[in-house]
């Protein structure tokens, strides 16, 4: 994804976020729709229980973003970790109508809304700490999901970043400007 220079803090924040989107989605595409499933150990969740918690996490915060509590009445946190969807089609279509939602509260807002307060469990935050909350929980979950996918495709995982062992090469394309360091 090519870096755009912006000084918008809102710009950046949504630019991480469809990053982040990105990424995981890249991860996603790579394993079979078995491994979507697939746990590690008793202890550990599958991309699919991953991606179910994250889109809890998304309906719940960004619905009525500005006007209502982060942490929905009507959210089973403990329910996002049991019984994902069993498809990748109806696994995607939570995940992205949750992505949906998260864009559709982001997109509208303006610099003046920074400073807004909303809450999340009921303590207050500025719109600002909200999205850099959400932010940092949603790149934690797609490490996971990249790691996952990673290690549950073995040799056929195609790198979403720099490729080991090619960081010299892509220097070189950073200062010919052939390359995106985002």
């Amino acid at each position: 994804m090519p870096l755009e220079f912006t000084t918008s803090y809102l710009k950046d924040s949504l630019s991480l976020f469809r990053y982040y989107k990105s990424l995981s989605e890249r991860a996603m595409a790579q394993v079979s729709d078995e491994d979507l499933f697939t746990t590690l150990d008793g202890e550990s969740n599958s991309i699919a229980i991953v991606v179910k918690h994250m889109a809890g996490n998304m309906l719940s915060r960004w619905t009525d973003f500005l006007t209502s509590d982060g942490e929905k009445p009507t959210r089973n946190r403990d329910s996002e970790f049991v019984d994902p969807p069993t498809t990748r089609e109806s696994l995607l279509k939570l995940w992205n109508g949750s992505w949906d939602v998260l864009l559709g509260a982001l997109e509208p807002l303006n610099d003046a809304d920074l400073d807004r307060t909303v809450k999340i469990r009921g303590e207050a935050h500025s719109v600002m700490q909200a999205i850099n909350r959400q932010l940092a929980h949603y790149a934690y979950h797609s490490g996971q999901i990249v790691l996952l996918a990673k290690h549950l495709s073995h040799n056929r995982w195609q790198s979403l970043t720099i490729p080991r062992n090619r960081s010299t090469e892509f220097n070189s394309r950073v200062q010919t400007g052939e390359a995106s360091q985002r």
